[in-house]
């Protein structure tokens, strides 16, 4: 089903929970976010309902996020619910890898079709400064653990800060030898955390996505490495995202490249977000939703059905720069 400016609305990114076992200094405070009320959160069999709702205005693909999603009891019962929903083609998950090794095998058993990491540094001095936890290594053999058990594609997200001074062109070499897609996303400055420096950065520390190409680009010559080249259709990572796809040739993996700010793609954007205490967003950016938690208890599908289709015909055309900062990145789900 099309929303108000016509645009093919087929994607529910769904959170399942703010509480993560990371402290992203971009994404929630040291401390911690106030975590919801368990009796606010949807229960699984509320979220399957809704899933089986979605699929009445098109929705397709169904993506699992946070906080950290793996941190969810009944994550995997879940996955096993929602792969029995004859309308929905594809199943991931978005992690910050770091209880993959032994979650992504009866992940991949129960119905996940692939899986994106979240990865913002191969530093383990800067990770553990970025996420306020030492578990790079836990991430790393996720991601092999991902690879090893098919889920597919396996993809990296990264994202880009440029104060961090950080050697993308390494994440980029990793495509070379693995069936890797790294995303490089550039920072969005969202939440009530921003510009604070005890706990995130600022605008200035958006890297927009053809600047780091550029880059990356000149230390892959400065290396004897070809530049990164535009990839075709077929070669392009399945997903329905908005990113741009590159690769080193003869590459087994490729480099995508995701600008929220530099480059809008909301005329492409098909997706809706359910947070995890039942509201549902039309944009990232943007603190408006609605109440889906209320026709989930109290009332029919049919009711439902109907918040689902007064937020398409209140989706935005595009997010105007205009960045919400009632909720932290990690109570909207990403």
């Amino acid at each position: 089903m099309k929303d108000g400016y016509g645009r093919q609305i087929n994607y529910l990114r769904i959170s399942l929970t703010d509480k993560c076992n990371l402290r992203c200094i971009y994404c929630m405070p040291e401390e911690g976010v106030c975590l919801m009320p368990h009796d606010a959160l949807l229960s699984i069999e509320e979220i399957t309902r809704c899933v089986k709702v979605a699929t009445r205005i098109g929705i397709k693909n169904v993506r699992l996020t946070g906080g950290e999603p793996l941190v969810r009891k009944g994550i995997i019962a879940l996955v096993q619910q929602l792969s029995a929903i004859p309308e929905i083609e594809n199943i991931s998950l978005t992690t910050n890898g770091t209880m993959l090794k032994t979650m992504a095998l009866p992940l991949k058993e129960a119905g996940l079709n692939r899986v994106n990491i979240s990865l913002d540094t191969l530093s383990r001095e800067t990770y553990a400064l970025v996420t306020r936890r030492d578990k790079l290594h836990e991430a790393l053999e996720g991601i092999q653990e991902a690879l090893r058990v098919g889920l597919s594609p396996v993809k990296i997200n990264t994202v880009t800060v440029r104060s961090l001074k950080e050697n993308y062109l390494e994440f980029a070499k990793m495509t070379l030898d693995m069936p890797l897609h790294v995303r490089f996303i550039e920072y969005m400055p969202i939440g009530t955390h921003v510009n604070d420096p005890n706990t995130g950065w600022g605008k200035q520390d958006v890297y927009p996505a053809d600047e780091l190409i550029e880059d990356i680009n000149h230390a892959a010559l400065r290396e004897g490495l070809s530049p990164l080249l535009p990839v075709s259709d077929m070669h392009k990572p399945q997903g329905s995202g908005p990113a741009r796809y590159l690769a080193f040739p003869g590459a087994r993996g490729t480099v995508g490249v995701i600008s929220p700010l530099s480059r809008h793609f909301c005329s492409e954007c098909n997706r809706l977000r359910l947070t995890a205490d039942g509201k549902l967003r039309p944009c990232l950016f943007s603190d408006k939703e609605w109440d889906v938690r209320t026709a989930l208890r109290e009332g029919s599908d049919e009711d439902v059905y109907k918040v689902f289709l007064q937020v398409l015909n209140k989706n935005p055309d595009e997010h105007h720069d205009k960045v919400g900062t009632e909720r932290e990145m990690s109570q909207i789900g990403g």
